[in-house]
């Protein structure tokens, strides 16, 4: 994944923003909405591509692209840079290969040493139990 291509394929649009800022709320657009393309990108190679429409199937539209939006801040050039770096490190964690897992057993002595206890727990209940009279 290349982040100076990527970067220069990001689409931005600023719509206003609820939240903080008073009456400045209602005449400027503060808040960034990101969207990103993943199908036509140079940034990504095909195998990356395929991981992330796999990965990210729940996150992308219709059309092939993810959306994010930010309007954390007053201040339109700091949603900017929040959205971006968020972008960036969905993509990043969803480029993560998991390492397979691998089947564990546990060792004789661990199981004979559960059994052990599990015997004189239940030891331990009978014995609390008053005698039986026949």
């Amino acid at each position: 994944m290349e982040i100076d291509t990527l970067l220069k394929e990001l689409k931005f649009k600023a719509i206003r923003s609820s939240g903080p800022g008073g009456q400045h709320v209602n005449k400027t657009a503060s808040k960034i909405e990101l969207s990103f393309h993943i199908g036509s990108s140079e940034a990504i190679s095909e195998g990356e591509k395929q991981l992330l429409l796999g990965k990210l199937n729940t996150r992308i539209s219709q059309d092939g692209s993810i959306s994010l939006q930010c309007g954390q801040t007053r201040s339109q050039h700091r949603n900017k840079a929040i959205v971006i770096e968020r972008l960036i490190d969905l993509l990043r964690r969803s480029l993560r290969v998991a390492k397979p897992r691998k089947k564990t057993r546990p060792s004789k002595s661990a199981i004979e040493r559960r059994l052990k206890s599990k015997k004189g727990q239940a030891l331990k209940k009978s014995n609390r139990k008053p005698p039986q009279v026949d």
